[in-house]
């Protein structure tokens, strides 16, 4: 796993990449961070809940079918997938020039789950499949959140090591420093 350490050298890498996984809890501010670095950059920006995971009506689209999709879609030249299931880790990972890992705490992540489904309740996002409107979030999605990091982390670094040990991976910690990356991106020529 090669460790991204400042902010500058990340955002000169996002500048630079065709290929960006960004990764980490919902409500991390993963897909908010990824239309953003895909309009400065032209990349095509992927939601993985909309394109692979889910079909209308809450439905988990078949594990296979995903992987198959997935498969297609990292051998377009450029894009930003959000998206954070490990499963596909082994398809994206040597596609990937970068990773932005979202790691904001679980309090900030619950909280932001409130406020989109207070924004966006009974209504689907433009990151989610059609027919998946906004949901008031159950115990076992907030179980999910809180324990993310505990449960995922170990998974995540695992499957770093094992599907993309070349790739930079760069840790925002916090709303500030995701604005921060986003101010420094949108200044990189």
């Amino acid at each position: 796993m090669v460790a991204v350490n400042t902010i500058e050298e990340a955002a000169s890498l996002v500048s630079k990449a065709s290929r960006i996984m960004v990764v980490g809890s919902s409500g991390g501010g993963k897909t908010t961070l990824s239309r953003a670095i895909a309009q400065r950059f032209g990349l095509q920006h992927i939601s993985m809940d909309k394109e692979f995971f889910w079909l209308p009506g809450w439905v988990a689209r078949e594990r296979a079918e995903q992987r198959k999709m997935i498969t297609a879609t990292i051998e377009l030249d450029r894009w930003i997938m959000d998206g954070s299931n490990p499963s596909s880790f082994d398809l994206r990972l040597p596609k990937t020039d970068v990773v932005i890992w979202v790691r904001i705490s679980r309090i900030v992540c619950i909280w932001s789950v409130f406020k989109r489904v207070a924004k966006s309740y009974g209504k689907t996002r433009p990151d989610m499949a059609l027919g998946c409107a906004e949901q008031w979030p159950d115990r076992e999605f907030l179980s999910y959140i809180w324990n993310f990091e505990k449960r995922h982390a170990p998974v995540f670094i695992r499957n770093f090591e094992l599907y993309g040990p070349q790739v930079p991976i760069f840790h925002v910690k916090s709303r500030a420093q995701a604005r921060q990356l986003l101010d420094l991106v949108r200044a990189a020529h």
